[in-house]
This record gives C-alpha cells, sequence and structure tokens, in this order.
C-alpha cells in the first residue's frame, strides 16, 4: 500500500493536500478524503462496480468450464504447484516416502483389477426382458458399448479356429460379429436348417423369444445338443491343439445353457430346481477343467437363490465359501453378509434405544458389516432405501460402481424387505460409513481406495439419457468458484444500484469508505496526540 501511495502521489496530488489540510488534523487525512469523495461522480461508482462484474463473470466462467473439464479449480490448483513451494510449502510426494513403494504399487494394481468390467451374473434375456422394456416405454435399457462387450464375450465363449470344419458353426461365428439383431436371428435359422446348433438355439433364446418359457425350450433344445458335441469332442481332445480348443468351445457352451437354464427356473418359480442346478455348477466351477466358470460367477446366482427360499444357514454355508480375502470380492457378498448380521438384531433394532444403552455386541457386528459392504461400494444404500429409482441393470457390470449397485438392488431389494428392520438399520447406520474412510480416499478402511475410474466407466454402461449417474465421491465445487460466483453477482447488484439511484448510492459509498476509515482516523489522531506537532511537520515535508 505504501508502494501504492508513492505511484498515485502525483496525479491525486498527495503532498498538495497533505501540506495544505487544515488544522493540525494528521496528514489532512479526513479532509482530503472528503474532498476526494465529493469530486468522484456516479458514473465512477457504475464503471466501477460494472468493470468489477465483468472481470469476476470472466474469471467465473473460466473457472467453471476448467473444473468441468478437469475436476480442479484452476486458481487453486496454480496456487497449489506454484505459490506454495514459493512460499516455503512441503512437497509430500517427495522420495522421501520410497520404503511405501512396493505398497503404492501394489494399491494401484489393485485399482487397475477394479476397474476391469465384469459380465453381470444375473443379466436379462435380450428379448424376453430388455426388448420388452424398449417396445413398452421406447426406451434403450443397453448402451452400444455394453452390447459391444457381450458381442466379444459370445465369440470368446461360442467360437474357436475350427469352427471352419463345421458349416453350422462357420455361419454362427459370423452371425456373433454382425451388429444387426435381425441378420444375427436369420443367421441362426440358417444354421438350424443345416443341423442341430446349440449356439444357434442360444441366440435365439436370448434375442428372438419374447418370453421366458419360449427361452426355456429353446435351451433345452440347445442343450440337447450341447451335450452330443460335448461328448464327441470329449474323446477327441488330446488327438491335437485343434481338438482341444474345440472341446474347450464346448464346454463354454455347455455351462452357459445349463446356468441359462437355471435361470430360467427361477424366473418362472422353480427356485428349488434352479439351486440343484446352480450347485451342480458351482461344483464344476472348482474343477480346473472349465477354467472361464469363474467368469459367469455362478455362486452369485446361487445366493439370490437361497434367498428367495429364505434358506439363511445355506447363505451362510456359501459365504464361509467365497467371502475369502484371496478371492475377489463383489456387492453381493459384501451386502448379503451384512442382511445376515442384521436379520439377528434388526427386528428389535432401535436407535434411541441404542443411544441410551449403547450397542450390543450383535449390533456392532450388523453395523461393522453394514460398514464393510458400504465401503466396497457406496452406492447401494439409496437404492435399497428407495432413494434414487432403479432401472433394468446392464449386461456388464463395474465392480465397486453404480452399475454393480443397479444389478444388486434390482434383484436382492426384495431380500432386505423381507427381513423385517433390516432397512431401518441400513438407513440409521451406511452414513457412518464415510466417517471412517480417509478423506481424499488416500487410503482405504477395510479395502482398497476407492478407485477413480468407476464414473467414466459406468457412464458407458448405463443409459445416461434418462438414469443420473450415482458418482462418489461428490465433486465439491472449488471455493474459487463459489468465491467468483458472489463477488459476480455483488458487484452487478452493485452496478445496477447505482445506475439506478446514483444519488443515493453515492451517499452509501461515501459513507462506507468514511466508515471504512474511521478506524485509521482515530489511531492517527491518538498518535499525533502523543508526539509532538514539530515531528509530523517535518515528515511531511519529506
Amino acid at each position: 500500500m505504501l508502494f501504492l501511495v508513492y505511484i498515485v502521489r502525483v496525479p491525486f496530488k498527495v503532498n498538495e493536500n497533505l501540506t495544505t489540510a487544515p488544522g493540525p488534523a494528521m496528514f489532512g487525512t479526513e479532509s482530503s478524503l472528503s474532498m476526494f469523495l465529493n469530486t468522484l461522480t456516479p458514473k465512477f461508482y457504475v464503471a466501477l462496480t460494472g468493470t468489477s462484474s465483468l472481470i469476476s463473470g470472466l474469471i467465473l466462467i473460466f473457472e467453471w468450464w476448467y473444473f468441468r473439464k478437469y475436476g480442479t479449480s484452476f486458481i487453486e490448483q496454480v496456487s497449489v504447484s506454484h505459490l506454495r513451494p514459493l512460499l516455503g510449502g512441503v512437497d509430500n510426494t517427495s522420495p522421501s516416502n520410497s520404503n511405501t513403494s512396493n505398497g503404492d504399487t501394489d494399491s494401484s494394481r489393485q485399482s487397475v483389477s477394479e476397474c476391469k468390467v465384469w459380465r453381470n451374473p444375473l443379466n436379462l434375456f435380450r428379448g424376453a426382458e430388455y426388448n420388452r422394456y424398449t417396445w413398452v416405454t421406447g426406451r434403450e435399457p443397453l448402451t452400444y458399448y455394453d452390447m459391444n462387450l457381450s458381442a466379444q464375450d459370445h465369440q470368446t465363449f461360442f467360437t474357436c479356429d475350427s469352427d471352419h470344419l463345421r458349416p453350422a458353426d462357420a455361419i454362427m461365428q459370423k452371425a456373433w460379429r454382425e451388429r444387426n439383431p435381425q441378420a444375427r436371428v436369420s443367421a441362426a435359422h440358417e444354421a438350424l436348417e443345416l443341423e442341430d446348433c446349440a449356439t444357434a438355439y442360444i441366440l435365439l433364446a436370448e434375442e428372438e423369444a419374447t418370453t421366458i418359457v419360449e427361452a426355456e425350450k429353446l435351451f433345452k433344445q440347445a442343450l440337447k445338443a450341447g451335450e452330443g458335441c460335448y461328448r464327441r469332442s470329449q474323446q477327441l481332445q488330446h488327438h491335437g491343439t485343434q481338438y482341444e480348443a474345440q472341446h474347450r468351445r464346448d464346454t463354454n457352451v455347455l455351462v452357459y445353457i445349463k446356468r441359462r437354464l437355471a435361470m430360467c427356473s427361477r424366473k418362472l418359480g422353480r427356485t428349488r430346481e434352479a439351486v440343484k442346478m446352480m450347485r451342480d455348477l458351482c461344483v464344476f466351477q472348482l474343477m480346473k477343467e472349465f477354467p472361464l466358470l469363474s467368469m459367469f460367477n455362478i455362486h452369485e446366482n446361487l445366493l439370490e437363490s437361497l434367498l428367495e427360499l429364505q434358506a439363511y444357514a445355506d447363505v451362510q454355508a456359501v459365504l464361509a465359501k467365497y467371502d475369502d480375502i484371496s478371492l475377489p470380492k463383489s456387492a453381493t457378498i459384501c451386502y448379503t453378509a451384512a442382511l445376515l448380521k442384521a436379520r439377528g438384531v434388526s427386528d428389535k433394532f432401535s436407535p434411541e434405544a441404542a443411544s441410551r444403552r449403547g450397542l450390543s455386541t450383535a449390533e456392532m457386528n450388523a453395523v461393522e458389516a453394514i460398514h464393510r459392504a458400504v465401503e466396497f461400494n457406496p452406492h447401494v444404500p439409496k437404492y435399497l432405501l428407495e432413494m434414487k429409482s432403479l432401472i433394468l441393470p446392464p449386461e456388464h457390470i463395474l465392480k465397486r460402481g453404480d452399475s454393480e449397485a443397479i444389478a444388486y438392488a434390482f434383484f436382492h431389494l426384495q431380500h432386505w424387505k423381507r427381513v423385517e428392520g433390516a432397512l431401518n438399520l441400513l438407513h440409521c447406520t451406511w452414513e457412518g460409513t464415510f466417517r471412517m474412510i480417509p478423506y481424499p480416499l488416500e487410503k482405504g478402511h477395510l479395502f482398497y481406495p476407492y478407485p477413480i475410474c468407476t464414473e467414466t466407466a459406468d457412464r458407458e454402461l448405463l443409459p445416461t439419457v434418462f438414469h443420473e449417474v450415482s458418482v462418489y465421491p461428490k465433486k465439491e465445487l472449488p471455493f474459487f468458484i463459489l468465491f467468483t460466483a458472489g463477488l459476480c453477482s455483488f458487484t452487478a447488484m452493485l452496478a445496477l444500484l447505482t445506475h439506478q439511484f446514483p444519488e443515493l448510492m453515492g451517499v452509501f459509498a461515501k459513507a462506507f469508505l468514511s466508515t471504512l476509515f474511521a478506524p485509521l482516523n482515530f489511531i492517527m489522531e491518538k498518535v499525533e496526540s502523543i508526539l509532538p506537532s514539530s515531528l509530523w511537520h517535518q515528515l511531511t515535508r519529506i
């Protein structure tokens, strides 16, 4: 400020004002200020406030654009990156943490693996369910990215290098690569005219059948054809790599058919039959002969069917086998474990009573299980508590993402409602999870830090036209965006008021500036009364 006064001393005639001020007042501050304010016109105040509003508005627009594109504030980033080192700030990312490099590497690998897109174990039938939704609502429940991933899966499961040896398989190899649904269905019918082709029946059951009953009939025909192909290829699998690949393909086809038949039985109400088929498939899943079964996650289908039967002891037995630290977690495993813990205490749970007497051991275990599940996937509670509307689940999900939350809640909401008080316990305790998770998510509590790639992948998997993707953690607006927005609005209001009421705003401006300088005048008067006046006379001459 002293440098500014020195610069403007000539145009504002500071020296003259200070030396010619009447009376003994120090520097003539009060008279000089009043003279300066009296020379200002309302146009000056309009220009001042209008210019301030324009500049702050431009800064606001730039800050908002930068935040939407890069997720951070430009001013804040410049301050942290360039000004902080100049002011002596310490860089926390220095090489002194070399001892934790291995842990950081493992964490980054885990984050990459968690951003992998998985096939939805409970995916719906495209013809009997997804297409019916489109016919009724006119909306497309599946995105192009999701369907493209399904096409890649089908080529992996149902094709091999020896398809050219069987004409029907050669036709189906082209059909799985076809983008047009009608062309795929026509190719399947063409393949069936040559022979009983299991993969052709699969395609028709998935895409042409308009009801689950029709789909089940086609899958039964596919099972008959697939078992014959499997037996023949099993006898020849050791005759060369070509026959081994063919046997692997026939194995994948047979397992896929049995899994979809079990899902048909579950949808048609024959739950016990579905559980028996799923148990048989889970036994195969543990065999090395069926390596791709781990991609199907059939145990999640089994858990959902057992919950429908309310066979909670069997559910606990399945969880004991798959809820292991060495196996990948999922929302189904974590939230089912929380549901079983909550089932024992939820019917008598009361927040008021718990706050008075504290939580019992069983209630504490239930709350910890809920916190564990919420930390793994924080999007699920809003769907279970019906705070957010559900849509049809996609054919692929991203673990710990919004797509997995939709897929879980779509099938398991009824099981939570069936357990008395479970949703009430979830409602009272789920938000407490975020107090235990370090912010800004640099470390996890029970799991690895929440991956930052989920929002991008979920926007590709979910129809964002009619569904708002859930984002965690919520991106809060930076301080500088709020500050510039307030500054722009305030100065624009001042400019408008000054233009409409120039005399009144001039009075207010003079009163404000006089009030602002009143403490300074008071201090100067006190200093002047203490020090001799000759000293101030010498200073004014300087």
